[in-house]
């Protein structure tokens, strides 16, 4: 349904300032065709009405005539992009008006609506007829179509989304080998991110009533054929006229003298800079703004403007004004920008210097206002204010573009007004919370800090994130510095409502459980606050809040490997007592619970003992198969309470730390020497002291010390290149650390040592190339339903020796195969295998990172493998159907098909745009999104929870889905997926 509202003013006059306040309406004019069109383009936004239809949009066009013609726009034509077209042209609102400073051309307004029956992305368009003659840069300009359109997307996810606006006027004067500016002065009211792109002018060859179809009178698809006007050029082009060259300027691009001229546009600002025109007439050019949203899955594109705008060049005998903007600046939510604007006239040997009109335009006038104070010359001046406030707050800066003109008198062609102008940016960021305050926390069981602060001034902040790190940090905002950087040595640790003024720090776990803070240690608090998208933005950081904690945590201080076997390897692990607050007793019945893991970074960990005595600070590990696995170890200090007592049990873990691992190998096909390398993950710091290399001969007999090496955070390596080694013979070493706990005195010098690796003194094995079958995911995602309960995932591994490195054995008994889940990280030890291939199966995703290595005699091992890696699959499918009427079949919307994913947070949306469901499953639910048709039905407007079958069932009907979707691959690509659902009971 498509109607008129001429009188529908109000919420569009923000956007008509830059044009001068609204005439009065006048008489209704008489239909003509709308010929001799220089420029214009179409504005859109979404219902403003209350309550508000999604689907009803109401447009704006602004289009510019040539004052020469006789045949004024009085009404237009337009097409929505759904098929329909305005089949009654739809009249101008009120008169044509002069475009200030331009007297030889008008701009026209034109308002009007359309309901669509659907939501997507559509494009209303504009056929005009016809352009003005004389257009430099086309072909009989007269005779050609002016077309423009502006694509949006209609989304309930959206909201009441506006399309941007340009509050420059789209006719501008240039002249003759002086550089030309122009900023269409752009702006997005919901804070959605622009970019700017140059694109030829269009028309439409069939012109309107070729493209109309029924029921209007035209013979069309209601669907315009829009192409580029006939032998379009940009202006800069010498088949124009020849030689266009650069003139000097200072500002960007910078003026080359001599060189070909440029005619470019910023994709940031929308900046156009032409340098420099040397042929006199219209030229047309059109440029499209696209409209970018933010939100926490990433940028998209949600829709585009395009204007069409026309620059007249002219034989100006004066030169063009120079104007002074104030440098950028970033401010406080609250603060007032005042800005001072200066312009002079350059005065010319035939034009004597004139006054100067200045302009200001930007989507923040108003409520920013800007005066003009003095008009020269010899100087003209104007102040621009702004009093901000926290709704101005954005991660973008805002543009105001001013603009300078002169007023040659009297004005003609030879003597036409020119221009300077220059933008500038205002940053506004929020201010920062105030009064952090850090005290241990009361009544806990386990050691944590209450943190308090005022509440937050800026209403509209969507959160609080809350950072931590242990002693206190240098950190000091700059001027305008937001958020915390990484460099600050902070960790997020956690986020509440903007509205809160409390957070509680028990320092949790991955799965939530309270940790509690480590004992005589201080934590040092800052947070910031986060405002909501699509305009985002951030306030600076508080001031830092710090709290110390008496007494002393148990650490781990030893995992030293004492005998290296398969079956009977031994490691001793041992740690530091914990001491209560204030040298008093523990409550509750303390307990020591000894974990250990295989590998550096296990993905869990098993009890292995529990030591009820606290005098009890060291456990030997038995029974272990040291020689080759490296194990992790963890130590929770536990306090239990009698029955009865409703505490729960109190766990203060500490962090893990690893056994150290060596290996070794020859470092050349000549066996002359051996590189020994080492590794381990520990709490504790091993890099201020070398590593100590033990090494004997045969395996048995005394170890010798061999020497020293630097090592780091993770391990080291070390080259044996004695000459006394005899090549055949048996070798084997041990490493061993000396660590200290920053900062604590008495925890020093803790020495670890590694198992002890062996090898035989040879030509080291070939190294294998390995190769990984890829799944054939296109298979995966057309089976009508995937995964089901049995479906699993197999990898298939094959791999070739190579002559890497020259001379080495291609002799080998065997072959050891890694594998990683993620492309970074330690490698697991999958196993042992005699044949150059392997397959690892029961997978229950596809992803992952695999390795090989080959065994060579006496079990030396070559150089690890190429990793070869393969993603998860990428595919996510649903059905448009679900039937929950109780007979068991069909009866929840869950996808058809899909790939590993970590989460799938799902909205559904009613007819009207309101909500009527929403949940967030992840990988651990038992079925993904698992809608039964139960939620709120909130056409009748009754409130009710989001959860699966709460609150009333929503009646049958077409409903509209957005599904976030964020998968389980290497790069947690997130995908939104749109479209509709049918429920039949």
């Amino acid at each position: 349904m498509t109607q008129f509202f001429p009188l529908r003013v109000r919420a569009w006059a923000p956007a008509a300032l830059l044009l001068g306040v609204l005439l009065v309406l006048g008489g209704w004019p008489r239909a003509a065709q709308a010929t001799h069109l220089r420029a214009g383009d179409i504005q859109a936004k979404v219902d403003t009405t209350s309550p508000g239809n999604p689907r009803r949009i109401f447009f704006k066009m602004i289009l510019y005539t040539d004052n020469s013609s006789s045949v004024p726009a009085d009404n237009a034509t337009f097409f929505f992009g759904d098929g329909t077209s305005t089949c009654t042209p739809v009249p101008r609102f009120g008169g044509r008006r002069p475009v200030p400073g331009n007297p030889d051309t008008s701009y026209n307004i034109f308002y009007f609506e359309h309901t669509y029956p659907s939501s997507g992305s559509f494009t209303v368009s504009y056929i005009g007829e016809n352009r003005n003659p004389g257009v430099r840069n086309t072909d009989n300009s007269v005779n050609q179509t002016f077309y423009i359109s502006t694509t949006f997307t209609i989304n309930p996810s959206l909201g009441r989304n506006r399309s941007p606006i340009l509050t420059a006027p789209a006719v501008d004067n240039a002249a003759i080998n002086q550089v030309f500016l122009h900023n269409p002065g752009a702006y997005d009211a919901d804070g959605d991110s622009l970019a700017f792109h140059l694109r030829p002018s269009q028309q439409v060859p069939l012109g309107i009533t070729g493209t109309q179809g029924a029921p209007c009178s035209g013979t069309g698809t209601n669907n315009p054929a829009a192409v580029q006007i006939t032998n379009f050029r940009y202006p800069n082009d010498p088949a124009i006229a020849p030689g266009p060259v650069q003139v000097a300027f200072p500002g960007t691009p910078t003026g080359v003298p001599g060189a070909p001229a440029i005619f470019v546009q910023d994709p940031y600002t929308g900046q156009i800079t032409w340098n420099a025109p040397i042929s006199l007439g219209p030229y047309n050019v059109a440029f499209e703004v696209e409209e970018w949203r933010r939100t926490p899955l990433g940028r998209s594109k949600i829709g585009s403007v395009i204007r069409d705008m026309q620059i007249i060049v002219t034989a100006a005998a004066n030169l063009r004004p120079l104007i002074t903007v104030p440098a950028d600046i970033c401010v406080i939510a609250g603060q007032t920008v005042t800005g001072n604007v200066t312009a002079v006239d350059v005065a010319s040997a035939t034009a004597p210097q004139t006054p100067i009109t200045l302009f200001a335009y930007s989507g923040i006038i108003p409520p920013a206002s800007f005066r003009q104070t003095q008009s020269g010359p010899p100087q003209a001046s104007g102040t621009f204010t702004w009093n901000t406030d926290c709704s101005n707050v954005a991660r973008q800066p805002y543009l105001v573009v001013f603009k300078a003109q002169d007023n040659p008198s009297p004005p003609s062609p030879s003597n036409s007004p020119l221009i300077d102008e220059r933008a500038w940016r205002i940053t506004v960021v929020g201010p920062p919370p105030q009064n952090l305050r850090a005290a241990p926390a009361t009544g806990g069981t386990v050691a944590s800090a209450t943190l308090t602060w005022n509440p937050y001034v800026c209403t509209n902040a969507s959160q609080i994130y809350i950072y931590r790190k242990v002693n206190p940090s240098s950190f000091v905002p700059g001027p305008c510095e937001t958020g915390i950087p990484a460099s600050a040595g902070y960790v997020r640790i956690g986020s509440v409502p903007a509205t809160a003024t409390t957070f509680t720090d028990s320092n949790l776990d991955a799965n939530g459980n309270p940790q509690g803070l480590d004992r005589g240690q201080t934590y040092c608090y800052r947070i910031y606050a986060e405002f909501p998208l699509p305009a985002g933005g951030s306030s600076i950081a508080s001031q830092e809040a710090c709290v110390s904690f008496q007494g002393t945590s148990a650490r781990l201080v030893k995992v030293d490997v004492e005998n290296t076997s398969t079956a009977t390897g031994q490691i001793q692990v041992c740690w530091t007592r914990p001491r209560p607050v204030g040298g008093g007793t523990f409550e509750g019945t303390p307990s020591y619970v000894l974990s250990r893991g295989a590998g550096q970074a296990p993905a869990a960990f098993t009890p292995i003992a529990t030591l009820t005595s606290l005098v009890d600070t060291c456990y030997t590990d038995t029974g272990l198969n040291t020689q080759d696995t490296q194990y992790t170890y963890k130590l929770e200090f536990v306090r239990t309470f009698p029955a009865g007592d409703p505490r729960p049990a109190v766990r203060e873990a500490s962090p893990p730390a690893s056994s150290v691992r060596t290996t070794t190998a020859p470092t050349s096909a000549a066996a002359t020497a051996v590189r020994v390398s080492w590794t381990y993950s520990v709490p504790w710091n091993n890099a201020s002291r070398p590593a100590v290399i033990f090494r004997r001969a045969g395996s048995a007999g005394a170890f010798v010390r061999l020497g020293t090496a630097p090592t780091t955070a993770t391990g080291g390596t070390y080259t044996d290149s004695d000459p006394a080694l005899v090549k055949s013979q048996t070798y084997c070493y041990y490493v061993q650390t000396d660590g200290q706990y920053a900062g604590v005195p008495y925890l020093n010098s803790l020495i670890n040592r590694s198992q002890v690796s062996c090898l035989v003194l040879s030509s080291p094995p070939c190294t294998p190339k390995l190769t990984l079958e890829p799944t054939n995911c296109d298979e995966l995602a057309a089976r009508p339903n995937f995964p089901t309960a049995s479906d699993r995932y197999t990898n298939r591994l094959n791999w070739t020796l190579t002559d890497v490195p020259t001379g080495c054995d291609a002799t080998v008994t065997g072959y050891r195969v890694y594998y990683r889940p993620t492309p970074t990280g330690a490698f697991t030890f999958l196993g042992t295998t005699i044949t150059p291939n392997y397959v690892h199966a029961d997978l229950t995703f596809n992803g992952g990172c695999y390795a090989v290595q080959a065994v060579g005699t006496g079990g030396v091992l070559s150089d690890t493998s190429n990793v070869a890696c393969q993603d998860n699959c990428l595919f996510f499918s649903l059905p448009n159907i679900f039937t929950p009427n109780g007979d068991a079949q069909n009866a929840v919307f869950r996808p058809r098909s899909n790939s590993p994913v970590r989460s799938v947070h799902f909205q559904a949306f009613n007819r009207w745009g309101r909500k009527v469901f929403e949940n967030t499953t992840t990988a651990n639910d038992p079925v993904l999104i698992n809608w039964n048709g139960g939620g709120p039905e909130l056409e009748s407007g009754t409130p009710g929870g989001t959860s699966p079958g709460a609150g009333k069932t929503v009646s049958e009907g077409v409903y509209f889905y957005l599904a976030e979707v964020e998968f389980a691959d290497f790069a947690n690509t997130k995908r939104t997926y749109r479209g509709w659902v049918e429920i039949v009971r």
